[in-house]
């Protein structure tokens, strides 16, 4: 057989090309006999078949060019506020407030030849107390240095005795590199998703020569110290009422190619926890172990199956109405009055919603308070708008495998998880939480592509877990780092969460 890539002259390409023609055609020419003898025996006449054939193209095109030409945000207009504000048109920005930055006055002077007044031609003098203001903001670019420890030794007369100053502590013990330093490397790639590599290039930029595996060695010492934290940060998530949890592909890079992993992410209102394991079913999902209480989830069948195997009641599914409604989202191109219905009775949903605070990070008769107006809200409010998704499910009609029935199929296969929240004021309504703390090792993900090891990883699933769970916290996470590091460095068994630190 004549290999294609071994052809080199045009004639024989046209040859090659006229015969791929022909055979294509008679491909088609068959396919469209089959298609008859099947419509016959499924009893469709020839017409409604081609009819429906048409329908699934057209949506199945519609859905790729938006996939690759449409906008990935699942915002719709009216989405924002009550529908009913006119926005007041942009007139521009002014200069944002720099409540944080430190302010450094520098005084500017009149040039010795500009000191003539223009109208006498006598000598200026200063004007005591007045000036032009204005202001800029300005940068003073990172330095490196090497500092230079002198430790002082002391020694008895007796000339028994030497003692020398103790040196500072640091990741690596003897090692060259800082704990600012180590937090600064592990900040920058977890934190700002800077790969190794880049950082280096930077830092040669900057005056530091350092290779990518230096820079690894500090991110490992650190990961170790933090272990105590990361197991502590495990076991608040899953001592809470009401958890989340997601999961979202992961890369072991290998030489050749990769190996596809998960990171695995259980979240409560005020911490996050990461794991990573190769596989995706109910066996990799060890972080839920001994986990009783509330799970809100996607409609992914691993968690029902990981339910299943526990205790009746142990753990209790409420699945996330986001998810619903994405996928009237992406079918709204295509069936726009069905899909508008319905996303504005879930609009109607989320509005309820805002009108009491979540209570969850809320404590005494604050949460208490806050629990009894959620859960008269939706029993006033929401159950009656569920009444009317329900019936509106109820009436609608699509081909069976077009994307408006598979929505549909989507929210009546999980309607019990769906609904959940209307009896317990302590589930949201979606599983926004742990999405957006996720998404972190989404943006990560797109810049180092994966982990190099399975050390890598674990580092990984440790800075990432601190990070979220301080910004969830409220603290500054580079601050955190450095602080934790610290305390562990003095005391390796340290395990202390954000608000623990002094």
């Amino acid at each position: 057989m004549l290999s294609i890539e071994r052809i080199k002259d045009i004639e024989t390409s046209k040859q090659v090309a006229l015969l791929l023609q022909g055979e294509n055609d008679r491909l088609h020419k068959r396919l469209e006999e089959l298609t008859r003898e099947v419509s016959k025996l499924k009893g469709l006449d020839e017409a409604k078949q081609l009819e429906l054939e048409m329908m699934r193209m057209q949506e199945q095109m519609g859905a790729l060019q938006r996939k690759l030409f449409g906008a990935s945000s699942e915002k719709r207009p009216g989405d924002e506020g009550d529908g009913d504000k006119k926005k007041e048109p942009r007139t521009g920005h002014g200069p944002k407030e720099q409540p944080e930055l430190p302010i450094v006055e520098q005084t500017h002077e009149l040039p010795a030849d500009e000191m003539t007044c223009s109208a006498c031609g006598g000598t200026l003098a200063e004007w005591e107390g007045q000036y032009e203001e204005s202001q800029e903001v300005t940068v003073v670019e990172r330095q490196f240095m090497l500092r230079k420890h002198l430790r002082k030794k002391y020694r008895c007369t007796c000339g028994a005795c030497v003692k020398t100053a103790p040196a500072p502590q640091k990741p690596i013990p003897g090692g060259r590199y800082s704990t600012e330093f180590a937090v600064e490397v592990a900040a920058q790639k977890y934190l700002d998703h800077l790969p190794l590599e880049r950082q280096a290039r930077i830092m040669k930029r900057e005056g530091l020569a350092v290779d990518s595996q230096t820079l690894w060695d500090q991110v490992w010492a650190l990961a170790r110290l933090y272990e105590p934290t990361y197991e502590k940060i495990r076991k608040h998530v899953l001592s809470q009422e009401v958890a989340h949890g997601d999961e979202t592909p992961w890369y072991l890079l290998k030489a050749g190619g990769r190996e596809k992993w998960y990171a695995w992410a259980a979240a409560c209102h005020d911490a996050v926890y990461f794991h990573f394991d190769r596989r995706r079913s109910a066996d990799a999902a060890d972080l839920w172990a001994g986990y009783k209480g509330w799970l809100v989830v996607d409609g992914y069948q691993t968690y029902l199956t990981l339910a299943k195997r526990k205790p009746p009641g142990a753990l209790k599914l409420s699945y996330c109405w986001a998810h619903a409604r994405r996928k009237y989202v992406e079918a709204e191109a295509n069936y726009p009055d069905e899909c508008k219905a319905v996303l504005d009775l879930i609009r109607e949903l989320y509005m309820v919603e805002r009108e009491a605070p979540d209570p969850m990070p809320l404590k005494g008769d604050e949460q208490a308070q806050a629990l009894e107006l959620r859960a008269r809200l939706r029993t006033e409010r929401s159950a009656a708008i569920i009444e009317r998704i329900r019936e509106w499910s109820a009436v609608q009609f699509a081909l069976p495998e077009s994307s408006l029935m598979k929505a549909i199929a989507y929210m009546t296969n999980h309607w019990h998880g769906l609904t959940r929240f209307l009896y317990d004021p302590r589930l949201p309504l979606d599983n926004n939480l742990v999405e957006r703390e996720i998404r972190s090792l989404a943006v990560g993900r797109k810049n180092f592509y994966g982990c190099k090891s399975e050390r890598g990883l674990k580092a990984a699933a440790i800075l990432y877990t601190l990070i979220g769970t301080a910004k969830l916290q409220g603290a500054e996470p580079k601050a955190y780092l450095l602080a934790l590091a610290r305390a562990a460095l003095r005391d390796p068994a340290t395990a202390l969460l954000p608000i623990e630190l002094d």
